[in-house]
């Protein structure tokens, strides 16, 4: 009788110790990216598509860029412990064609913000942009003739937080 409780109390104790599993749903907003919208500088209330685009964080290589094509808007994840990001957007990047491509970068000042999400996902990061700076480091013509700054806080990936015309 004694071992007949003993297992049952063991059990019980052994149940009463699980957990729920903490699993970070899929949909749950995480650390959102800085929203870019192109549009045509000859008429700038229509979208452009942009093709070959290629963007490199700075100090990666080609390699690990992201590439973009017939695309009218992009995403470009901010750095979470840094307080500048710096971007080539490189516009014709598959062109064999080195005079074909051009380089234009994009220097992103900003402060971080770490929000807590849940106990399954942890914490993510918005960011406040103070500023954002084009420069031409070729010396050649830029082909984003107009960065505009529309929404300094990134929160979400819902909405564009800066507009590029060319």
């Amino acid at each position: 009788m004694k071992k007949l409780v003993s297992l049952l109390l063991l059990f019980t104790f052994g149940l009463s110790s699980c957990e729920k599993d903490d699993i970070c749903d899929s949909n749950t907003p995480t650390t959102p990216r800085l929203v870019i919208t192109f549009y045509d500088n000859a008429d700038p209330t229509v979208l452009r598509k942009i093709s070959n685009l290629t963007a490199i964080g700075e100090g990666k290589d080609a390699e690990t860029g992201l590439t973009f094509s017939a695309v009218s808007k992009i995403e470009l994840p901010l750095k979470v412990n840094d307080t500048i990001t710096t971007y080539k957007l490189i516009y014709n990047a598959a062109s064999t064609i080195p005079a074909d491509r051009n380089t234009d970068v994009l220097t992103i000042n900003y402060t971080t913000q770490n929000v807590y999400v849940s106990r399954a996902c942890g914490f993510k990061t918005i960011f406040t942009v103070s500023s954002i700076t084009r420069t031409d480091p070729d010396g050649d013509t830029v082909w984003m003739s107009k960065v505009q700054l529309i929404n300094p806080n990134i929160d979400s990936e819902n909405e564009t937080h800066v507009e590029v015309y060319f």
